[in-house]
């Protein structure tokens, strides 16, 4: 079993969008896949038309497996399971904070319930917190979505600012694979901002980018991946690459 996680600590960037056509992608390619959402908006539980479990609480979620399974929902897609938030889940970081051991709690409560999965992605808040710590160190690979702006280029910088400040965070610079978002090519801004991150984190961003596209914004609409009903266009081709990529790096890894 691997964990992907999708991370950033801004929101607005695309993260959910990543979450979902990944978790499509690994499943088409034949993987069972449980695609974990943590967020308590619910945005990728939504996406698949599945409804939360309201009896999955916070201790239920660390503690009771038996709970954690009860909770997970098929989705409409062969090979491709929900764990659906609910908004209990805001509370994550209260309730981690007061157990021991944090750090292994999220990796801990996903080997109990992963051993029907090969691949369990994660839709993580946008935020840094104690949550965060626990899935750094539960994933396998963390996909990273920038918008290649001023304001992202920063907390992406934070992002790994707090991985080298953190004892227990420290090995997972390695696991960050990053990827351009919602780029506007005739921007010169965007051009700028890519070439200079590529340059400074040549290791740490993907070659794949997400162009800016309003199919990404119809998946509400649709309520279902783009790689599942936008099959030709130029942002399925972008989500294909990425998760391209991550499986190689999942491989090297």
């Amino acid at each position: 079993m691997k964990i992907v996680a999708c991370y950033s600590n801004k929101g607005g960037v695309g993260k959910t969008a990543a979450s979902v056509n990944l978790a499509y992608a690994f499943a088409e390619a034949g993987n069972r896949v449980l695609l974990c959402d943590l967020d308590p908006q619910g945005a990728s539980s939504f996406y698949f038309r599945v409804k939360p479990s309201q009896k999955l609480d916070n201790e239920a979620f660390f503690e009771e497996a038996k709970q954690v399974t009860k909770a997970i929902r098929g989705s409409d897609f062969e090979n491709l399971d929900i764990l659906p938030a609910n908004m209990t889940f805001r509370d994550f970081d209260v309730f981690l904070s007061r157990m021991k051991n944090s750090q292994s709690r999220l990796k801990k409560a996903l080997k109990a319930v992963g051993g029907d999965y090969d691949i369990i992605v994660l839709d993580c808040p946008p935020n840094i917190s104690t949550l965060s710590e626990s899935v750094l160190q539960a994933a396998d690979l963390i996909v990273v979505p920038v918008i290649p702006t001023t304001l992202s280029e920063r907390t992406f910088e934070q992002l790994l600012d707090f991985i080298d400040g953190h004892e227990d965070a420290k090995g997972s610079k390695k696991k960050i694979a990053a990827f351009f978002s919602m780029v506007q090519r005739q921007k010169s801004l965007h051009g700028e901002t890519m070439a200079r991150m590529r340059e400074a984190y040549p290791k740490r961003i993907l070659e794949a980018a997400l162009p800016f596209s309003t199919d990404v914004e119809r998946m509400g609409v649709n309520r279902a991946p783009v790689l599942a009903f936008a099959s030709e266009r130029p942002s399925t081709q972008a989500y294909r690459q990425i998760y391209e990529e991550v499986q190689t790096r999942l491989m090297e890894g």
